[in-house]
């Protein structure tokens, strides 16, 4: 006898961590290693990097379009970081949790508080930590996307972003890339079973007391 199909309503996965401690590689990995999960894809004012895609990594905007999708609730959350503003496009991730599927993406602390008011009963959260400061900034300076000043300026603020873990509901420290996506694959799974998140499971134990 197969498994029943049990309707689900979907999670938005959110990873947070300081720039350079690998929030954005595990996301990749993550939709790679799952293809039921889907990438929810930010506004940004950034000028995109050479490395970027735009409607891959970002859909890159400028500040008046941007002003714009906040003044008509556009996005579900927005924030300012360095200088250039961030949101989550708010149709795309109400369309996918609605229709039982699961989101990702890796946004910063500001944002994900947001997040955890729009999306409260939907919402999963992982802060991402580097095992060490060195780490961070050979990490950063590996990237070669950023010069000694915006480094610098990076790492300064790595310790106010790092104080925000107690509000993650999870916490990984990225040592091992490989081991880091592994737990946050088993995070995924956990969640997608958990009874709050099947509305349908009270009708199917009823039919299986029922005989």
């Amino acid at each position: 006898m197969s498994a029943p199909n049990l309707q689900r309503r979907g999670f938005l996965l959110v990873l947070s961590s300081p720039s350079g401690a690998g929030k954005t590689t595990i996301t990749r990995r993550l939709i790679e290693r799952d293809p039921t999960l889907s990438l929810s894809v930010s506004v940004t004012t950034r000028p995109r990097r050479s490395s970027e895609i735009d409607g891959r990594d970002y859909h890159f905007i400028g500040q008046a379009e941007f002003d714009r999708m906040v003044a008509e609730g556009e996005l579900l959350e927005h924030a300012s970081v360095f200088g250039y503003c961030y949101g989550t496009p708010r149709r795309q991730v109400e369309a996918a949790l609605a229709a039982g599927h699961d989101i990702v993406t890796d946004i910063d602390w500001q944002g994900t508080q947001q997040l955890s008011v729009g999306v409260r009963d939907d919402i999963v959260t992982i802060f991402v930590l580097p095992p060490s400061a060195d780490a961070l900034e050979a990490r950063l300076r590996t990237r070669a996307q950023d010069s000694d000043a915006v480094i610098a300026q990076r790492m300064a603020k790595s310790a106010e972003e790092m104080s925000h873990w107690p509000e993650y509901q999870y916490v990984i420290v990225n040592d091992d890339l490989e081991t880091s996506v592994a737990k946050a694959l088993a995070i995924v799974t956990a969640e997608r079973l958990k009874r709050t998140r099947l509305p349908g499971l009270a009708d199917f134990v009823n039919r299986l007391r029922g005989g």
